[in-house]
């Protein structure tokens, strides 16, 4: 199996090296991709050397499948010339999510509607992954009416910049400033520019990616996210009104029982999820599961996951990995 890896230098494509070698996925030759400023370098992966290429020369090397953390404009421009050579993409950035011709996909979901002419696939938002591994079995089960959801959304979501400006401010020195405002003891409600209707990318993505994976457009969502000062991961709370009643014990065994799911909600011990306990974890966590008591049917949950890994890597390496053990690529 041969990997390209686009955007192998970055915070993202970095992890998704590190899953690779998880996972045992069989790589027998590996393409590690980036800007032309980072062509040469040296990437040791699996003990092996490789030396970074750039994207045309990475189309010509013919790879089986291409994993994509470059941005929305590389995806848009170069993705189309990889499935040309008959590579699979795997993409992570927005750019072809909602396009009616692209699906979008949570291996745990839905993956059985990949087929073998799916040459571009689209890796959901990391916010809305784990907003929806919660959601889907308890949909199946109870029928979503709403859900209103707030984010608190670790830094490495805006990649190095963001990092490098919480440790600069930490330190007391002055940088390169990823956001508008300082970071440091502060929370930002604002994640992404703000669209024409006052929601900011972020939020929208939240509302129209978790319709389009469900495959239910009567759904409703509406979404705040705010950017924190946490490394490990993002959370979420998450109020959810169903079309039908439910009991919590059931709520708290059905989620349990999800594949990718830990459910980490024991108010005696204390329990319960944190970006300082997913960091550096696959699994996404539920917890603060309870009635709301303010109208019927409707559900409070507490859900946080590492953003660079079941948020952005470790999905993206999950759909290679049915691709492959069903012969779709």
């Amino acid at each position: 199996m041969k990997v390209a890896v686009v955007g192998a230098t970055g915070m993202v494509g970095e992890v998704m090296l590190q899953i690779l070698k998880e996972r045992n996925f069989p790589v027998t030759e590996l393409i590690p991709v980036a800007s032309e400023k980072s062509v040469g370098k040296e990437i040791e992966f699996d003990g092996k050397k490789y030396k970074v290429v750039g994207l045309q020369t990475a189309v010509d090397m013919k790879a089986d499948i291409a994993l994509f953390s470059a941005g929305g404009e590389t995806s848009l421009a170069w993705a189309p010339k990889f499935a040309a050579a008959g590579t699979t993409v795997i993409d992570n950035s927005s750019a072809w999510r909602m396009d009616e011709t692209k699906k979008l996909v949570v291996p745990e979901i839905n993956a059985d509607i990949l087929t073998k002419d799916d040459k571009i696939i689209p890796n959901a938002n990391c916010s809305t992954i784990q907003l929806v591994m919660a959601l889907a079995p308890l949909h199946k089960k109870y029928k979503i009416k709403r859900v209103i959801v707030s984010t608190y959304q670790s830094i490495t979501g805006t990649g190095v910049k963001g990092v490098q400006q919480l440790e600069n401010e930490y330190a007391g020195i002055k940088g390169e400033m990823a956001y508008k405002y300082q970071i440091h003891r502060n929370a930002i409600p604002q994640c992404d520019v703000f669209e024409d209707n006052d929601y900011t990318k972020e939020e929208m993505k939240l509302v129209r990616e978790t319709q389009k994976i469900l495959n239910d457009k009567t759904i409703g969502v509406t979404a705040t996210a705010v950017r924190i000062p946490v490394v490990g991961g993002h959370s979420e709370a998450v109020n959810v009104e169903f079309h039908n009643d439910f009991d919590v014990n059931e709520v708290r065994t059905i989620l349990h029982n999800t594949p990718g799911i830990t459910v980490q909600d024991n108010l005696d011990t204390f329990t319960y999820p944190m970006p300082f306990y997913a960091e550096g974890k696959d699994d996404v966590f539920v917890g603060r599961i309870r009635r709301d008591g303010s109208q019927p049917n409707t559900l409070n949950l507490w859900i946080v996951a590492d953003n660079l890994r079941k948020g952005a890597a470790t999905n993206t390496v999950q759909i290679a990995e049915y691709l492959v053990k069903n012969n779709l690529v």
